[in-house]
């Protein structure tokens, strides 16, 4: 299948050549012919899918034919890194169109906004804070908005936005073409579908499995040695480009001045930073001008870098749709691409759960040694709950390693008596105070056979 199926104007099929397009990904090949006969979208569908031209190339279509200088098409987008992303597609494929975009959002002078909007544009692609501050001081006309779009609506609900986003449909029209994506499909997110979506056409694509191009490698590592983990893993040949995950902002900056007082080429994207400095982090990072981007979640979304080989999960993330979002960065348009877990021994559930969703188990990467990875492999999916070490759960089943031993010193059922316990004589086996898992130390607690080949070496 081609994009010739859909019978685009020649004006935008020089802007799909000039982007190097060959095939429509599978959300692209569904949505596509059904924005431009004026259905409604519901899309689920991953990060790095193409959902992005999957409605930028319709809505040029439809907007090439009509009037110009007013907006007629609404973006709404959570970041404004995935605001600057999707009016740079829009520049690119509808170069030769003639139809304008303007990015609007907040953290910059409302000045450049304002100049594009009296000399006339076609489409808005925005944050919500920022949009709303130019609906309620009138700078904006929005009754001639013929497509909505909200993108990335789990992203806008986690970061509060939903209330915002209500008081925006009150400044369009009724009669309007709405287009909503998302990677994940939460009760509210439904609920807000299920308000403004008139008889939508409905596409899944996969959009709660990370892309199968995409390998995922476990580091068992407690927070003390995550560091010099970080600096052994990147020096590596084949990690040539990566994006590192952290849970707060301090531990971005941090790192990001760490790794390059050692010399690498690295550089934070993290919400303290001022427009001006995370755009100029965001293009350094696509120019290659830096090779490894320290970034939270919130900040990455709206990274679209082609070619990033890893993604390393400094912090395991706290949801598996989180976890999703983060390994869409990689593997990206056919290539295949690398995610590196550190997890600690309290990461032991999250790291089930996402294993559950990917379908296989990590690779386990015990140690990395004057370069080298000794591998050890877990055995495959499924394995119970319970049944972590291939023993009953309940009472006698497994247990977290250096846990198990430690309450049976507590019971008295190692040999001896505590005094503490309440037996007589001197402890003969008083337990020593439990420490959590080293690098190198498996906290999971099923049998390893070094170099086994599993499902999880498949992934």
């Amino acid at each position: 299948m081609s994009f010739e199926k859909f019978n685009f104007d020649q004006k935008i099929v020089a802007g799909i050549e000039a982007c190097g397009y060959k095939t429509p990904t599978p959300i692209q090949a569904q949505a596509i012919p059904e924005v431009i006969n004026g259905r409604d979208i519901m899309g689920l569908a991953q990060t790095g899918t193409g959902k992005t031209a999957a409605f930028v190339l319709p809505i040029l279509q439809k907007l090439i034919q009509g009037p110009r200088r007013r907006v007629r098409a609404v973006i709404v987008a959570p970041t404004r890194e995935l605001a600057e992303q999707i009016h740079d597609n829009i520049s690119e494929l509808g170069r030769q169109t003639g139809l304008r975009s303007v990015a609007v959002y907040g953290g910059v002078s409302k000045f450049g906004q304002l100049k594009m909007f009296k000399s006339g544009v076609e489409i808005v692609v925005a944050c919500p804070g920022r949009l709303l501050d130019h609906l309620d001081s009138r700078d904006l006309d929005l009754s001639g908005v013929e497509m909505l779009v909200l993108d990335e609506a789990d992203m806008m609900f986690d970061m509060g936005f939903m209330p915002a986003i209500k008081r925006l449909l009150k400044y369009l029209p009724q009669k309007r073409q709405n287009l909503l994506f998302s990677a994940t499909m939460p009760n509210e997110i439904r609920h807000l579908a299920d308000s403004i979506l008139k008889d939508p056409a409905r596409f899944q694509i996969n959009h709660s499995r990370p892309t199968a191009l995409v390998s995922h490698k476990l580091y068992r590592v407690e927070k003390a040695g995550k560091p010099a983990l970080l600096k052994q893993v990147i020096q590596d040949k084949t990690v040539s480009t990566a994006l590192v995950f952290t849970r707060t902002k301090h531990v971005a900056k941090k790192l990001a001045l760490n790794l390059e007082k050692d010399g690498h080429r690295a550089v934070a994207l993290q919400g303290n930073m001022s427009q001006n400095k995370r755009k100029e982090a965001m293009d350094g990072f696509r120019g290659g001008r830096f090779n490894i981007m320290v970034a939270t979640d919130i900040a990455a979304r709206g990274i679209d870098v082609s070619g990033i080989s890893h993604v390393i999960n400094y912090d395991v993330p706290a949801t598996v749709e989180a976890y999703t979002h983060r390994i869409g960065r990689t593997g990206r348009a056919d290539r295949t691409g690398e995610a590196f877990t550190f997890a600690t021994s309290e990461d032991r559930l999250i790291v089930r759960q996402i294993e559950q969703t990917i379908g296989a188990r990590m690779i386990v990467q015990d140690q990395v040694v004057n370069g080298q990875t000794e591998v050890r492999s877990r055995p495959s999916m499924p394995v119970a709950d319970g049944d972590r070490a291939g023993r009953p759960a309940g009472k006698g089943g497994a247990k977290t390693a250096g846990i198990s031993s430690a309450k049976k010193g507590r019971n008295g059922g190692g040999g001896g008596h505590s005094p503490r316990n309440g037996g007589p004589g001197k402890a003969t086996n008083k337990p020593r105070r439990q420490r959590s898992a080293p690098l190198g130390v498996d906290f999971f607690t099923q049998p390893r056979r070094s170099g086994a080949k599993t499902g999880g070496d498949r992934a």
